[in-house]
């Protein structure tokens, strides 16, 4: 919340010259929305299409499932050949052709590890994307925010003249003290400060989201969010639904997937591979030549591979919990969160849309009954409660975009 005074005064120049009441306010804050159904699509499929950072995921993610199938052919050939020249002349020739094979289980459980493997890079993608547009549709919601910020600010600037304006005229007339004066002022300095704050940040935000979009020009001119849908009224139910949609948790069920499978390839590297060939041996007076069959016997590099790859299995299936915890604690505090800002904005608007005093203030004003300090002072309140509602409406409307990120 900004300290200041508020000049937004309908009555200095005539209540008629700017009228804007609590109505008016209302429709111009909104009510807050669950943006992922529709205001920031548009903004959100351009950015899913141009984003740079995307697109480098996207092609990270295709060379990750290239390197996963790699190595999953034979190993190459081997071709040996010998010139071995007598002492007492002549000369010995050998020639070797051999191919090893790794065990036939092996080939089959590497492959359907490198299959769970690219599943696991493409929901890292999705999980990658959901992030990436979750914070450009929260940029978009602190947009709309700022943008009506600027709108108020800017009523309330064209009123803050209006009084410098009337004083100036008063303190000539000597109906009107200096210190009088100088408040006015001290309250347009006050406004027009905020309004430059307020520009900044939404500068900031487009900037943000241009960076998003690869660069290209993001306009965002909203300022109001659209009508919002209901929380769902059984958590447990839907936070079940939501971690079955989630793809950060169809990544992480499929890490431990992905090292299960590697339990299964460790397992049948302690198989024996083979090797089959060729080999020839030629002298001047007679030769020999025939096929060699070879097999390893894998006594000692594998120790402690299966031991690894099941720590492995535990080590996600831990990681899976410990985020399933995190992330239902933190959804159950948003969804506490969003119902209790819901009844905050009921009991804003019931309170503000009684409690308009404007029109009191400025026969109070008009009338000598009120300084302009009290003025002033009194009109502050009154717009911090809607800045107040503003804000409040602008947190809902984060809580339930991280809510139901997982719709992205």
């Amino acid at each position: 919340m900004r300290n200041k005074y508020i000049g937004e005064i309908w009555g200095v120049m005539g209540l008629n010259r700017v009228k804007w009441g609590v109505m008016g306010l209302l429709m111009m804050v909104g009510l807050p929305v669950l943006a992922q159904g529709g205001q920031f699509a548009g903004v959100l499929a351009d950015i899913e299409r141009n984003s740079s950072t995307l697109a480098a995921f996207t092609r990270a993610t295709e060379a990750q499932k290239i390197g996963n199938r790699t190595g999953l052919a034979p190993e190459n050939p081997e071709f040996e050949l010998g010139y071995l020249p007598g002492i007492h002349g002549g000369a010995r020739k050998d020639i070797g052709i051999s191919q090893s094979f790794d065990f036939p289980t092996l080939y089959s459980k590497k492959g359907k590890l490198a299959d769970a493997q690219n599943v696991a890079a493409d929901l890292q993608l999705r999980t990658q994307r959901m992030q990436l547009l979750l914070t450009a549709e929260q940029y978009c919601i602190e947009l709309v925010y700022n943008n009506a910020l600027a709108t108020l600010y800017s009523r309330q600037l064209t009123n803050a003249k209006e009084i410098v304006k009337a004083y100036e005229r008063k303190l000539e007339l000597g109906d009107a003290t200096q210190i009088e004066f100088n408040k006015a002022m001290l309250n347009l300095t006050n406004i027009e400060n905020d309004l430059q704050a307020v520009d900044l940040e939404r500068r900031q935000l487009i900037s943000q989201l241009s960076l998003l979009n690869g660069g290209n020009p993001v306009e965002i001119n909203d300022t109001a969010y659209v009508a919002t849908t209901a929380l769902p009224a059984d958590f447990s139910q839907w936070i079940a639904e939501a971690e079955v949609a989630n793809p950060a948790f169809g990544h992480m069920r499929q890490e431990i997937e992905v090292a299960k499978r590697g339990v299964g390839v460790s397992k049948a590297m302690g198989l024996p591979k083979l090797s089959v060939g060729y080999a020839g041996e030629f002298t001047p007076d007679e030769g020999w030549q025939g096929v060699k069959i070879g097999v390893s016997i894998p006594l000692w590099e594998n120790r402690h591979r299966v031991k690894h790859a099941r720590a492995e299995v535990a080590v996600a299936e831990q990681s899976m919990d410990d985020a399933r915890l995190r992330y239902h604690s933190r959804l159950r505090y948003l969804f506490e969160l969003s119902k209790e800002l819901k009844e905050n904005i009921v009991r804003y608007e019931s309170v503000l849309s009684k409690n308009s005093n404007d029109k009191l203030l400025y026969k109070a004003l008009n009338g000598g009954e009120l300084s302009l300090l009290d003025y002033l002072l009194e009109m502050e309140y009154y717009f911090n409660s809607y800045e107040k509602l503003m804000q409040t409406r602008r947190d809902l409307q984060l809580a339930l975009s991280e809510l139901y990120s997982y719709r992205l």
